[in-house]
């Protein structure tokens, strides 16, 4: 599967490097250049690809991204201008729809980049019967260390939300990527070991945690004992009850062969107690609604990370959803969009945020 997604990578950056090129070349400037020498016209007709391929320097993926959308905000401009032009009933001297297509998408992934180095901050505010004091919780997922975060800025981060004084900390999955280096994912695991809240920070395995391609500098076993020094409680298809209060209930990634059933997981566990449930993916809703979950946390989506890859995704039925808060059969479910995102270091779908949730007894909300 991912060699033909990167096979198909490929061919389209191709195409459209082509595709681009020629596009630029029919700017005004460029043109008068071409009266006076050529090749020298074309050489500056490379300029937005030069421009994609310093994305190399951090992946080939981003390089694939940035290009795609040269083309693709390019070939609508060029679509527009014909509309134009056949509703004019003339042609217009200037390439207006290239300027148009360079600024847009210039404006566009520069607010991507944005979207994706800045944390902002969400919080949500439920109720329910069965608190009978209030709980702070703190959500992070998919810090994907060594794109948009590496151990010193996700460390800062972490100060930032120490100051939110939540009650716990979780982490929903996908902590470290394959890309990710020994010296952050310590640092990072430094920075949850010097968080400090009533309940301590939980941790649950995404799919990247574990590493798909065995090339990085650290084992998963090294990232499970690295969490474990720095206090950090991991939870796979296990619960606990915490200050017999509430149940927390930590899932394995629904990679791993041997998940086990919401059913089983909850099975003798005290109804009438709050049970917080997180899962990496949000894509098991039924389950967890009819296992009797009050509150579900997820990230793994990044939001949608590119436009519009969240809204297919929902469309094959990929995630239950993309971001943000659902409510089924009484049971409350938040997706995150992460603190980062994979490979990518551009949100177009979406922003990077860390999540703060009041849960409050049902009576003192008004």
């Amino acid at each position: 599967m991912w060699r033909l997604l990167m096979i198909a990578l490929f061919s389209i950056s191709l195409l459209g490097a082509a595709y681009v090129t020629w596009r630029f070349h029919k700017l005004g400037p460029i043109q008068k250049i071409a009266h006076k020498n050529r090749l020298l016209a074309w050489l500056v007709s490379l300029l937005p690809l030069a421009v994609s391929s310093c994305f190399l320097f951090i992946n080939t993926i981003s390089f694939a991204v940035v290009l795609i959308h040269f083309v693709v905000i390019w070939a609508l401009s060029d679509l527009i201008g014909l509309i134009a032009r056949k509703i004019a009933r003339r042609s217009f001297r200037r390439y207006w729809a290239g300027y148009v297509s360079l600024a847009v998408t210039v404006l566009w992934l520069g607010i991507g980049w944005l979207n994706a180095h800045h944390v902002f901050t969400v919080s949500y505010t439920f109720s329910s019967e069965k608190l009978s004091a209030p709980l702070r919780v703190a959500l992070v997922a998919d810090s994907h260390l060594g794109i948009t975060q590496n151990g010193a800025s996700f460390a800062r981060e972490m100060e930032k939300l120490q100051k939110q004084n939540p009650d716990i900390l979780v982490l929903a999955g996908d902590f470290v990527d394959d890309d990710s280096s020994r010296e952050d994912m310590l640092a990072a695991c430094e920075a949850l070991g010097r968080f400090s809240c009533p309940y301590g920070v939980y941790f649950i395995y995404g799919n990247h945690d574990m590493g798909y391609f065995n090339y990085r500098n650290f084992s998963g076993e090294e990232l499970s004992a690295a969490l474990r020094a720095n206090g950090v409680t991991i939870l796979s298809d296990q619960c606990e009850l915490i200050d017999n209060r509430f149940y927390i209930v930590g899932r394995l990634d629904r990679t791993f062969r041997n998940r086990a059933s919401m059913e089983s997981l909850v099975s003798g566990l005290d109804g009438d107690k709050f049970m917080l449930v997180l899962d990496h993916q949000p894509n098991a809703y039924a389950e967890e609604a009819a296992a009797g979950a009050d509150l579900v946390l997820s990230g793994h989506t990044h939001g949608g990370h590119i436009f519009p890859a969240g809204q297919i995704g929902l469309l094959m039925g990929a995630n239950d959803r993309r971001y943000g808060t659902e409510t089924r059969n009484g049971t409350v479910f938040v997706v995150t969009s992460g603190i980062s995102g994979w490979a990518i270091p551009f949100k177009t779908g979406c922003f990077s945020e860390v999540v703060l949730i009041d849960l409050q007894p049902a009576q003192s909300v008004h």
